[in-house]
Order: structure tokens, then C-alpha cells, then sequence
């Protein structure tokens, strides 16, 4: 399958698996404007090809625009990571941002911020692979990710105060939701450093690997694992969880109840319960 091709990622695809890596190790994989432009082309791309949010009025998937001639999704996951090095992304570009206006800061911060919910939006899972250093927006671009892989080598920080700064790309938002209130406001505020071990144990990581090889290898697995269940379900499910957050229980109970019709309504939903009942394995059509 043909991604296209970019200046500053690799995009490849196997087994269902779309790995994105942001190649730019001279400068240690910095979010520069043309890294974020093509990102969000990347996650255009993807919505269009595992489109699972094509909504005919009643909330059921009919399969999308790029799906496959069946309905089936293509890409079943995506795996975000950087080119093997010091650092997944070691942050913002600094040197493109010392000569921005702040209408022009505030326009480089939005235009990530489009990058992270678009890919918070993808119907399908994205891990981060995280290798090195993940500082500031680096950090900010895992926590857009449905969960994080670490190798023993990586780093996680949002040093932005070190500069006279404060989070630009959603640190302020989504390192709370992951690690309370209370702790990211001590990340934040003093710029500290967390080991892979030390944000595994704050639950910012889902797991902790020797090798970026492991880490890579283990995040395919892990997406292979998600790609056996239903995929109308995991998109619901994915897009519950982040429409439920920040919510009352009471909304977000009505968030998942919706959900739970809307899967309802799907073919998966036929397939799985009556190989359940049949004591069969189900072969999900997506859709």
C-alpha cells in the first residue's frame, strides 16, 4: 500500500500495521512546521483509509470511503515513533520558534494541536513508541496516542518553563488526564525528567521494553492482538473513552450508552455474539 512519500517521516505498512516515523536526527527529531504539516497530511490519510466514522444518521459504521471493497479496514493500527537515535522527539523546533511572533507561536500551537486530535480521532489504536528523548512536544505528541511503549533509554519531561514557556502542543491538558493533577503539575513547574521506569509507575507508559527492537516488536504484537477483535467495537470503544473524559459520570455514561446502541447496530455485533453462542471464533467483517 502506497502512503506517499514525505521529507521528514517514513511511512510504512505491514500485516495491517502502519508505522510512522518522523526522520529528522540531525535535529533530534524536532516538531518543526514541515514535520507538523506532514503529520497532519499522514492523519488525513488514515481517516480517509480506516474511515470507521461515516455515520449514516444512527451513529452505525457503514464502512468509509477508503475501506477495502468489503468494508474492512486496512489499517487496523498505527505505531508512532522516531528515527532510531538520541530522541523519539526531543520537542518543538526551538530555532524555528525564536524568530515567531506570538501570532505566529500561537498558529504553530494550533496547527499540533490539529495533529493530536486528529490522531486522538483516528478509529483505530496508536501507540507511541518512544526511544530516547520525549521533552515538551515530544512528549505532548505520545500523550496524543491511545497508550505508550517504552524503551529503558527513554526520557519524558515538559521542560518549557526551562525557556520561559509553558506547554504549547496539549501538555497542559492530557499529562493530567494520565498521571492526576497533582504530579503533572510538579512535571510541569519544575521541568523534571522521568525515567521510562518512573513514568511506567506514574502510568504514563504501558510497558517498558530493553530494546527499541522489543519496543517495536512489541507494539505490533500488541496491535495484531487488537486486530482479531472487532474493529466497528474498538473504534466505538476509542471513541467513547476520549468523548467520556472531562465529563460527569452522568454524561459520560450517556457517551458510552450511545455507544453501546450504535455497536449494536453493526455486523460485528451479529458475527461476535452469534459465534458466541455458536462456540465458534468469529470473523469479523468490520462493519
Amino acid at each position: 500500500m502506497d502512503f506517499g512519500s514525505y521529507e521528514t517521516l517514513i511511512v510504512e505498512f505491514a500485516d495491517g500495521v502502519a508505522t510512522v516515523t518522523i526522520n529528522r536526527p540531525e535535529a533530534l527529531n524536532a516538531l518543526s512546521r514541515e514535520v507538523i504539516d506532514e503529520l497532519a497530511k499522514v492523519c488525513d490519510l488514515f481517516s480517509g483509509l480506516g474511515d470507521a466514522r461515516r455515520e449514516d444518521g444512527d451513529g452505525a459504521n457503514r464502512g468509509g470511503a477508503g475501506a477495502d471493497d468489503d468494508g474492512a479496514w486496512p489499517v487496523r493500527g498505527v505505531i508512532l515513533t522516531g528515527a532510531a537515535g538520541k530522541a523519539f522527539v526531543a520537542g518543538a523546533d526551538i530555532r524555528e520558534m525564536t524568530s515567531m511572533s506570538p501570532d505566529e507561536a500561537v498558529a504553530y500551537a494550533r496547527s499540533m494541536h490539529a495533529v493530536t486530535l486528529a490522531l486522538e480521532a483516528l478509529p483505530v489504536p496508536v501507540i507511541a513508541c518512544v526511544d530516547g528523548y520525549a521533552l515538551g512536544g515530544g512528549c505532548e505528541l505520545a500523550l496524543a496516542a491511545d497508550f505508550i511503549y517504552a524503551s529503558e533509554s527513554a526520557q519524558f519531561g515538559q521542560p518549557e518553563v526551562n525557556l520561559g514557556l509553558v506547554p504549547g502542543f496539549g501538555g497542559s491538558v492530557r499529562l493530567p488526564q494520565r498521571i492526576g493533577l497533582g504530579m503533572a503539575r510538579e512535571l510541569i513547574y519544575t521541568a523534571r525528567r522521568l525515567t521510562a521506569h518512573e513514568a511506567s509507575s506514574l502510568g504514563l507508559v504501558n510497558g517498558v521494553f530493553p530494546t527499541r527492537e522489543q519496543l517495536l516488536a512489541a507494539a505490533a504484537a500488541t496491535i495484531r492482538e487488537i486486530a482479531t477483535k472487532s474493529p466497528t467495537a474498538v473504534a466505538f470503544a476509542k471513541r467513547s473513552i476520549n468523548e467520556a473524559v472531562g465529563r460527569t459520570t452522568a454524561e459520560g455514561l450517556d457517551v458510552e450508552a450511545n455507544a453501546f446502541r450504535a455497536a449494536f447496530e453493526t455486523e460485528d455485533m451479529k458475527e461476535g455474539t452469534e459465534a458466541f453462542v455458536a462456540k465458534r471464533s468469529p470473523v469479523f467483517p468490520g462493519r
